[in-house]
């Protein structure tokens, strides 16, 4: 017994030792081991932009990266789980979905910034994801797949991109890829608080503390236009980069100045603890920045105020670190001239629309007006006379175009296709398989003011199953894609900021407008005749079986013995007729309850005749159908 005390004590003690040895890390202000999570890491910025109609867009972006290392296994500090589950199951190379509501004016907001080139969306959901050496049968699978899981995690309708009907498989027009692309949009879906609230969950901090608190739900989406963002990019090197932007243009209260708790209702009080930078910009454009004493006022003291190195604009910057809640952040504008002014404008103002009438056959027609205050500094500096348009268009199956009636008129003059169009590849539609796919790359005179491209179609039928519940109301096609390819949008910033969203600004962002979204009618059903039908049948059936089985279930038996013995009780022909005459003789009134027994008809004829009555009925209804 002595001894396996001893024992005992030995283990303990050994255990003791090991076990109480300090651990060489070290810890945050949270308790958080540093030296493990330190390579993953977090930072969000907001950006404030007035426009010239006196809105402001306010513009998000949260930024959180993961090591390539496995050293973190399945487990991490900082970066969302779900998100990096998906890279890793689904072989992910590159992915971005936005959730759109409203529509970016590209005339009085800006076309040619790097914030409108990366971060204005088509209205409703858009989805595009590149896949890792991955075969087309294993990529249309994981495509699926993909879809399905987006929709439970931001509650969405994004399963119905799963169907073969509603995704494409672009190679230059949208994106330059080797077929391992996939393209989706869903024009109708509604944006709401369901979609936002998983977004949210994907920051470290949530909308509890930092930048995020001032997403004030009925503030955000009050908006004239918002589109919450989210990509993010997986290779071996850098690991998982996932940028989550929310753009929103807001309508101050009073048009004359602004400030942040009249935008958001809200003010900053902390940063986030996580993040590693927390900043909030204010950019000036160029021409609003020129004359920025003369236009607009900043009311706040900023940290550091840097310029684009091509006089494009002016950003002022506040580090959220240096305020608390006994002195929070809240920046104000006030402007001072009311004159309306403009952003550089993209080369061509797109729009598209329909022509023709009836439930038959329509066009499809693009157009694209020259920006008059267009400024050539945005041109690569190639001194050839032409400029390139790259037109991407996904149609749905049920609108058969016809390729071959492409038609394209340059200053309102019919041109031969083959001397506009340099580069095309189109993917015809599969009725109930696959969308058309249009692929154009344009070569247009420098000197152009307007061109206009048309395409002729058929309005197809659907089974009455495929019509959605507000089939009246139309059919959506969703926005196209008209890219510059010539003209390039950048900022560069000083390399002292090391700011994500700054340096987003860097890099080489083509020019590029989404077109209004188009609503096809199609020929409808009566939906109301099938509900008459079955009412009608309905009624006809039940009355038929219903006194059949009256008919048969009734005890006939015991009415005939009833009968029968009121038969019996009953005097006979002339005993009844001689007691009649004597009555009227005397007098005196015939007996009710004779004069009930004698009228009283036989019981059979009321029940031959309903059989009669019902077998009419139904040889007429029989008949009736036969016929028609």
């Amino acid at each position: 017994m002595a001894s396996q005390m001893l024992l005992s004590l030995l283990v303990f003690y050994f255990y003791s030792f090991h076990l109480a040895r300090p651990i060489h890390c070290s810890l945050g202000s949270n308790g958080i081991d540093t030296a493990s999570v330190s390579k993953e890491e977090f930072s969000e910025e907001l950006l404030l932009k007035p426009l010239p109609d006196r809105k402001v867009l306010a513009h998000f972006h949260f930024t959180s990266t993961s090591p390539p290392s496995a050293s973190n296994g399945r487990h991490h500090h900082l970066f969302p789980k779900s998100i990096a589950q998906l890279v890793k199951k689904y072989k992910i190379k590159e992915l971005e979905l936005s959730f759109t509501q409203g529509r970016w004016n590209y005339d009085r907001w800006g076309a040619s910034d790097p914030l409108s080139t990366r971060n204005a969306k088509p209205p409703g959901v858009e989805l595009w994801a590149r896949f890792d050496v991955l075969t087309k049968e294993e990529i249309d699978t994981t495509w699926g797949n993909l879809t399905n899981s987006l929709s439970g995690l931001f509650c969405a309708s994004i399963n119905f991109l799963e169907s073969s009907t509603s995704h494409s498989t672009p190679l230059w027009g949208f994106l330059p890829n080797n077929g391992d692309l996939r393209y989706g949009a869903l024009p109708r879906e509604a944006v709401c608080t369901e979609n936002l609230t998983p977004w949210l969950k994907l920051l470290p901090c949530r909308d509890k503390a930092g930048i995020a608190t001032l997403l004030d739900r009925p503030s955000i989406y009050r908006g004239h236009y918002h589109s919450q963002r989210l990509k993010l990019r997986s290779d071996r090197l850098n690991g998982i980069v996932i940028e989550q932007t929310l753009s929103a243009v807001l309508q101050p209260s009073d048009r004359t100045s602004w400030s942040m708790y009249q935008l958001f209702k809200k003010i900053i009080t902390e940063k986030c603890a996580l993040a590693k930078s927390s900043r909030v910009f204010v950019e000036i454009e160029g021409n609003l920045g020129s004359k920025n004493e003369n236009i607009l006022e900043l009311v706040g003291e900023a940290d550091m105020v840097v310029n684009d190195q091509n006089g494009h604009s002016t950003i002022y910057q506040y580090n959220v670190e240096r305020y608390s809640e006994h002195e929070p952040l809240d920046i104000m504008v006030n402007w001072r001239d009311p004159l309306q002014l403009s952003f550089l404008q993209a080369p061509f103002h797109a729009s598209r629309f329909l022509m023709g009438s009836g439930n038959e056959r329509g066009s499809i027609a693009i157009s694209l007006q020259s920006a008059r205050n267009f400024t050539k500094g945005l041109y690569d500096g190639s001194n050839n006379c032409f400029t390139k348009v790259v037109v991407f268009q996904v149609v749905p199956w049920y609108v058969k175009v016809y390729y071959h009636t492409l038609r394209i008129y340059v200053d309102g003059e019919i041109r031969d296709t083959k001397d506009v169009v340099e580069k095309i590849n189109i993917t015809p539609s599969e009725d109930k398989v696959s969308p058309g796919t249009l692929e154009m790359m344009l070569r247009f005179p420098c000197g152009m003011i307007s061109a206009a491209l048309t395409l002729d179609f058929d309005k197809g039928f659907l089974h009455i199953d495929e019509y959605p519940p507000d089939a009246n109301q139309g059919f959506d096609i969703p926005s196209a894609l008209v890219s510059f390819p010539d003209f390039i949008s950048s900022r560069i910033y000083p390399d002292s900021i090391s700011s994500p969203l700054l340096h987003s600004y860097k890099g080489r962002n083509v020019v590029k407008s989404y077109t209004e979204v188009l609503l096809v009618p199609l020929t409808t059903p009566d939906f109301s005749m099938p509900y008459n039908v079955i009412t009608f049948t309905c009624t006809v059936l039940a009355l038929y079986f219903g006194s059949m089985i009256n008919v048969l279930r009734r005890r006939i038996s015991e009415e005939e013995r009833l009968a029968k013995s009121n038969d019996k009780r009953r005097p006979g022909f002339i005993p009844l007729l001689i007691s009649r005459i004597t009555n009227k003789i005397r007098g005196r009134k015939e007996d009710l309850a004779d004069q009930s027994q004698s009228s009283q008809p036989l019981l059979g004829h009321k029940v031959i005749f309903k059989v009669v009555l019902i077998a009419v009925v139904a040889t007429l209804w029989h008949y009736f159908l036969n016929t028609s």
